[in-house]
């Protein structure tokens, strides 16, 4: 299947999870489930559902192991959105080209949103395990649970909010999104590594590599993009971070020298990936995927 067709077949596979895996709108508490579903279907670009299911390929995991694996990472990025996008964190109005929760419903349902999302990620797993042994298993819950918490997302938002109207070096600028936005990244891919027959120390340790580097070169492009492209195009607000006196890798480093920035780290990502020959090709497709996307 070529990459096109692949990234359409899991996008449309994660919604499906997705939809299953939600309440129904129509189950009390109504408003809370209506507003979950709200917050994460219909949308997205499921860039953490595909790391999955491309690590997943390594190891020879069940695609429906790996469902229920990207439907997790899936619930805790939607929630991570939903708590952003707040009054009291990024106060941001527009989220996938549509009004963000706290705005089509109310601040308090949004915050209940974020905290019943989070939850059933881990409720998911734990129905419908992700690896095939429980020492497996409780591998996989501990990444997601690092991922999100004051080590992985939690830490790094708090990083960002104490960042505002400050200047940063690249360093400091790394450190913060190696937490907010690399940490679910990393978690993906080694969550879907975990779902299969086992991997290597050696492995292990390449799709680490892989998974920091791409977690950054995310962050980097999301950076141009939110400078450069325009709100319709983003399906956010565009140029928030700058309204906002945010520190980015376009400010630090200024436009071109991010985008070489973004080049090195994808040259980077794929090096990783060059021992593990044919079986690293989704990886890779995905890797030039970020780096390429437009939007």
């Amino acid at each position: 299947m070529k990459f096109s067709d692949w990234l359409t077949y899991i996008q449309q596979r994660t919604e499906a999870v997705l939809e299953a895996t939600l309440p129904a709108a129509g189950v009390a508490p109504d408003r809370l489930h209506e507003a979950m579903r709200y917050a994460v279907l219909g949308g997205g670009k499921r860039m953490r559902a595909l790391l999955v299911h491309a690590s997943g390929s390594l190891t020879h995991a069940r695609p429906e192991q790996l469902d229920h694996a990207a439907c997790a990472v899936e619930l805790i990025h939607a929630y991570s959105l939903v708590h952003d996008d707040m009054p009291c964190m990024d106060d941001d109005k527009l989220r996938r080209g549509k009004p963000t929760v706290h705005v089509e419903y109310d601040e308090a349902t949004a915050l209940l949103v974020g905290d019943a999302l989070q939850t059933l990620a881990f409720q998911v797993l734990a129905e419908s395990p992700a690896s095939t042994t429980a020492s497996g298993e409780l591998e996989v819950i501990r990444l997601l649970a690092e991922a999100a918490g004051s080590r992985g997302m939690a830490g790094g938002q708090a990083i960002d909010i104490a960042a505002a109207g400050r200047e940063l070096t690249r360093e400091e600028l790394e450190t913060m999104h190696v937490h907010k936005t690399g940490a679910l990244v990393r978690a993906a891919i080694l969550i879907g590594a975990r779902s299969g027959e086992g991997v290597s120390e050696e492995r292990r340790r390449r799709l680490d590599q892989y998974a920091k580097r791409i977690g950054l070169l995310y962050q980097v492009v999301d950076d141009i993009l939110d400078a450069e492209a325009d709100t319709a195009t983003l399906g956010k607000t565009a140029g928030k971070d700058a309204a906002q006196n945010k520190p980015t890798y376009v400010s630090v480093m200024g436009a071109s020298e991010a985008r070489r920035f973004a080049e090195d780290l994808l040259a980077e990502a794929i090096d990783t990936l060059a021992p593990l020959g044919g079986r690293g090709a989704r990886l890779r497709e995905v890797a030039e995927f970020i780096a390429h996307r437009a939007f």
